[in-house]
C-alpha cells in the first residue's frame, strides 16, 4: 500500500489571511482505503486547510495532486467531479426544506420537466437503510434534531457518490450511541475502498479509528504518526506543544446554600396538546455544577429556554435566590444573574459580522459604562474586549476583525470570557467544549470549575457523558421533557445513566432535592 499513488497528495501548500499564515508549507498524503486523521488545535488551520481541497479557498502556494495528477481545484464543483465530498462542522442545509430536498438539491431527479420526488426519496431511502443512518427523507430539517442534520450532511455526500470523504469534527454533535455508529461507517466506507480525512479534537476516536494522524499546530505540520504506534499523551502534547493534563487540578469545595429553585416547571408543545415539559424540579447550590444527561431532543433546548426567558412557563416557578423570575422577561432575567454559553454559538452566541469587541458586549452594552444616552463608548468598549480577549487567551487578528474570522474554538472563548465577566449567580452551560481541541477543553474545564469555587450556580447540558462525570456534582437525567432521576458524583456509571436515558425512572430520589 505503501508505494502506491496516494489519492491525494498536498505539496506545500500556504494559505494567508490578513494578519496570519493559516497555513504554511503542509504537505499530505491520503492513501487509498485509509482513515487519516488530521489533528490541531482550534485555529491551528486544519478546516482551511480541506477547504483549500474541497475548493472553497484557493492556495496562495503549492500543489494538489488527485490520483497522481496535478489538479486545480477552484471550487466545491470542480472537487465533486473529482469525486472529493465534505462533511462540514457548521451544516450547509435549508431548513424549511425535506431531508431528500436537501440531499438531491442540484442534481434533482427529474421526470419530464419537474422533479422526480418519489424517485429522490427512494434513493436517500436506500443510502440511509444501506449505511444504517436512520433519516426519514420526507421530513423537513427545521423539525429534527441537530445529530440527525449531521447524517443527512453525511448522506449528501454519499449521495454525490464520492471517493474521498472529508469530516470536519463529524461527532461534535452527536450521542455516545451515535458516534459508535458512525464509527462503524467510517470503517464499512474504508473497506470499501473510499478515503477519508477526520478532522477530530478527540483523541479516543482517532486511536479508535484512524490508520494515520497528522498533527498540525500554527499553521504547520508536526508529525504524521502510525496511530497503532502512538498515544493519546504523545498526541495531545504534540498538539499544544505542552503536556497536558486529562485531569482537574484545582481543589473541589462542597456545594453550599440552595440558589436555583426550579419547581414542577411545565412547558407546553406548539399544538398546545402535549408538554414539551412536564413537571421538572430541579435544585441547584451554589458553588455546584449540576450535569443534566439525555440523548439530544428530549427537551433540554426547551428548558433552557424556559428559564432564560425566551420560552414562555404554562406552569410551575423559576426561582433564583429569594427572586421569583417565573413571568419576567430576558433583559430583567439576565440583570438578575443568569449567564448562557449557548449550544449553538454562531446562531445564539454571537453576532458573526460584527466586531470581536462589538461581540464582547452583547449582553452588557446598556451598561452606563459601555454607553449613554444612546451613544456607544468605542474605547470602553475596545478597552473591555481588549482586557477579556487577553484574559481569556481568544486569538484573533485584533479586536477590529469580524467575529466570522475567528474559529470555533475561539469564538467559544469569546461567549465564555464575556459570560463569566458578568458575574452570574446561574451559568448554564449547554455543551460547551462543543468541537473544541483538548487545550481549549482544559482552558473552558477550568474557568468553569473556577466560576463554582466561587460559588455560582452552574447548570451543565452536555452530551458527552465524560465531561459530565469529570465536571458534575450531581447528574439528572432528562427523557421525553421529563427528569428521570439524579446521581450523586459517587452513584453514577454508564449502566444507571444508559438506562435513564432510555426512560427508566429511578425510585431512590425525586427530581432535585438537595
Amino acid at each position: 500500500m505503501g508505494q502506491a499513488v496516494p489519492v491525494v497528495e498536498l505539496k506545500g501548500i500556504t494559505k494567508r489571511f490578513p494578519g496570519i499564515v493559516a497555513n504554511d508549507s503542509i504537505s499530505l498524503q491520503l492513501r487509498k482505503g485509509e482513515i487519516h486523521a488530521l489533528l490541531g488545535e482550534n485555529g491551528a488551520g486544519k478546516s482551511t486547510l480541506m477547504s483549500i481541497l474541497f475548493g472553497l479557498y484557493q492556495p496562495d502556494e503549492g500543489e494538489i495532486y488527485i490520483n497522481g495528477a496535478k489538479e486545480t481545484i477552484d471550487g466545491p464543483g470542480k472537487a465533486i467531479k473529482l469525486g472529493i465530498g465534505m462533511v462540514h462542522q457548521h451544516f450547509k442545509l435549508v431548513q424549511n426544506f425535506t431531508v431528500a430536498e436537501n440531499i438531491v438539491l442540484g442534481i434533482e431527479p427529474k421526470k419530464g420537466l419537474s422533479i422526480n420526488y418519489r424517485n429522490a426519496n427512494d434513493r436517500v431511502q436506500q443510502l440511509s437503510e444501506q449505511y444504517g443512518l436512520k433519516v426519514d427523507p420526507k421530513v423537513k430539517i427545521e423539525d429534527i434534531t441537530v445529530g440527525m442534520q449531521q447524517r443527512v450532511e453525511i448522506l449528501k455526500t454519499l449521495y454525490r457518490g464520492a471517493e474521498i470523504l472529508i469530516f470536519d469534527e463529524p461527532t461534535a454533535v452527536l450521542t455516545v450511541q451515535e458516534i459508535q455508529e458512525l464509527m462503524q461507517i467510517l470503517r464499512s466506507l474504508a473497506a470499501e475502498g473510499k478515503s477519508i480525512i477526520l478532522i477530530t479534537h478527540k483523541l479516543k476516536e482517532i486511536m479508535e479509528v484512524s490508520d494515520r494522524v497528522t498533527v498540525i499546530r500554527r499553521g504547520k505540520v508536526i508529525d504524521t504518526l502510525v496511530t497503532a504506534e502512538t498515544n493519546e499523551n504523545e498526541l495531545a502534547e504534540k498538539m499544544v506543544g505542552r503536556r497536558v493534563s486529562f485531569e482537574l487540578a484545582m481543589e473541589r469545595k462542597e456545594p453550599g446554600s440552595p440558589l436555583v429553585k426550579i419547581d414542577n416547571l411545565t412547558v407546553q408543545g406548539a399544538d398546545k396538546g402535549k408538554n414539551i415539559l412536564e413537571n421538572i424540579s430541579m435544585v441547584i447550590r451554589s458553588g455546584e455544577i449540576y450535569g443534566l444527561a439525555g440523548v439530544d431532543g428530549n427537551g433540554q433546548r426547551e428548558l433552557v429556554e424556559a428559564i432564560t426567558g425566551i420560552r414562555p412557563i404554562h406552569s410551575g416557578s423559576v426561582m433564583l435566590g429569594n427572586a421569583d423570575l417565573t413571568q419576567v422577561g430576558i433583559r430583567e432575567r439576565m440583570v438578575s444573574g443568569i449567564a448562557q454559553i449557548p449550544e449553538d454559538r454562531q446562531k445564539h452566541g454571537l453576532v458573526l459580522d460584527f466586531k470581536v469587541s462589538e461581540n464582547m458586549v452583547l449582553t452588557t452594552y446598556k451598561d452606563s459604562r459601555f454607553g449613554k444616552n444612546g451613544f456607544l463608548n468605542d474605547k470602553e468598549i475596545e478597552r473591555h474586549a481588549s482586557r477579556l480577549t487577553s484574559e481569556f487567551d481568544v486569538r484573533s487578528a485584533g479586536i477590529q476583525v469580524s467575529m466570522r474570522s475567528l474559529s470555533g474554538g475561539n469564538q467559544q472563548k469569546a461567549i465564555i470570557a464575556r459570560e463569566l465577566t458578568r458575574d452570574p449567580q446561574l451559568l448554564i452551560a449547554v455543551q460547551p467544549t462543543r468541537g473544541l481541541d483538548i487545550g481549549a477543553i482544559e482552558f473552558v474545564h477550568e474557568r468553569l470549575m473556577q466560576a463554582k469555587n466561587e460559588g455560582k450556580a452552574i447548570l451543565l447540558i452536555s452530551y458527552e457523558l465524560d465531561e459530565l462525570y469529570k465536571m458534575s456534582d450531581r447528574i439528572a437525567v432528562i427523557n421525553e421533557g421529563r427528569i428521570m432521576g439524579v446521581l450523586d458524583r459517587e452513584e453514577v456509571n454508564d449502566e444507571k445513566l444508559g438506562l435513564m436515558m432510555a426512560g427508566n425512572k429511578l425510585g431512590a430520589k425525586d427530581g432535585g432535592a438537595a
